[in-house]
């Protein structure tokens, strides 16, 4: 086994995926819709600041929390917006989990099937 074409294999399910598939259809709609990609990259670069500033241990502003807070109250509002949300969701969600499994694997007694030798 070629761990290269399995990996192919692999990124082909997920782009034939429905969850890829779903997404890339809602995205395609939002990218048609200027003011509304500009609100979406606004609302995910705020995100990722916010992430990104947790992630170095730092503690969420709370006016930046209140920022991001607002800005999906407003694109839930979007019919498109909330869909694009929802796709976008479940496609990160399925690579998240796939992540998820490889990482199982490759972490040192993390494979169910291995057995550890004395």
């Amino acid at each position: 086994m070629n761990v290269y074409d399995e990996a192919h294999v692999l990124a082909r399910a997920l782009k034939e995926s429905q969850e890829y598939k779903t997404y890339m259809e809602m995205k395609d709609k939002v990218n048609a819709n200027p003011e509304l990609t500009g609100m979406l990259n606004d609302f995910q670069a705020k995100q990722f600041q916010m992430q990104a500033q947790q992630m170095m241990g730092g503690e969420a502003q709370p006016d930046m929390t209140q920022q991001i807070q607002s800005l999906y109250q407003i694109l839930m509002a979007d019919p498109l917006a909330a869909q694009y949300l929802q796709a976008e969701f479940a496609f990160t969600r399925m690579v998240s989990e796939v992540y998820s499994i490889i990482g199982e694997v490759v972490q040192p007694g993390g494979f169910s099937g291995e057995t550890k030798a004395n």
